[in-house]
């Protein structure tokens, strides 16, 4: 028997793009996708059919030129949540709960050593608190199952466990806020020049509010759950696209 071969590196981004622009075609119409065997894919008959089925096409087309790179991202983002989730398995929710206690604890235990002042200790331990309950909130919603429930919630939970406790920590920690500091003004001042420079959105909010001390923690709270919410959608559409386990697949 002939052994069949996983597709090169340039069948697969064919064979990607092309579900990715059949994803596309599903949105308004019918087996463009996944057709099946016996119906087989659907294709307009009548002129405005056709017309309209073209003009979605042709529109698809720079979408998914622009959305590719995203999709490849996907794909990474894919590859490592999965051994992530492969690992918070193993260890379950009182591994997981152990293993942040005792990081936090150890680091709230240096801080101490450091002679922090108390404020800065009951900070460190606050954000120990946060990333425990953040990662056990992720694994449950993980647990729950479905693809609505892990990027509305398991993905903003995860990424605040990751991002929120070092800003925490760096409130109190100079060497740690050298870095976090300065990057997190350049990230700001990115969004509001940008992202947020819409309707004068971004000016209001340098007008009212001053990124210092707490802001920061606020600041990256609030960026965790929209960068949860766009990792879990590539996720999403990368299983869509190339699902687990198709050749050319992550495996995850």
């Amino acid at each position: 028997m002939e052994r069949r071969s996983s597709p090169g590196l340039v069948d697969a981004v064919r064979i990607d793009i092309a579900r990715l622009h059949a994803t596309w075609m599903e949105l308004l119409f019918p087996r463009q996708l996944d057709p099946g065997r016996v119906v087989g894919k659907w294709t307009p008959d009548t002129g405005p059919q056709k017309a309209a089925y073209y003009a979605w096409a042709a529109l698809g087309v720079p979408l998914v030129a622009v959305f590719y790179p995203l999709l490849l991202f996907g794909f990474a983002t894919r590859f490592y949540a999965a051994r992530v989730d492969s690992a918070v398995a193993r260890l379950g929710v009182v591994g997981v709960v152990f293993v942040s206690v005792l990081m936090w604890g150890l680091l709230t235990v240096a801080a101490w050593l450091r002679e922090f002042p108390f404020h800065g200790l009951v900070a460190v331990g606050a954000a120990g608190a946060v990333a425990t309950v953040a990662a056990v909130a992720a694994l449950g919603f993980s647990r729950v199952g479905g693809r609505l429930t892990s990027v509305a919630f398991a993905y903003p939970a995860a990424v605040t466990a990751f991002l929120l406790p070092p800003v925490i920590a760096a409130l109190y920690s100079p060497a740690l806020g050298d870095v976090v500091f300065p990057n997190s003004q350049y990230v700001a001042v990115w969004l509001l020049e940008n992202v947020l420079d819409v309707g004068g959105i971004g000016a209001r909010l340098q007008a009212r509010f001053e990124l210092r001390g707490v802001a920061y923690a606020v600041m990256w709270f609030a960026l965790a759950v929209p960068v949860g919410w766009l990792l879990g959608v590539l996720v999403a559409l990368a299983n869509v696209v190339r699902p687990t386990g198709s050749d050319g697949g992550n495996g995850s």
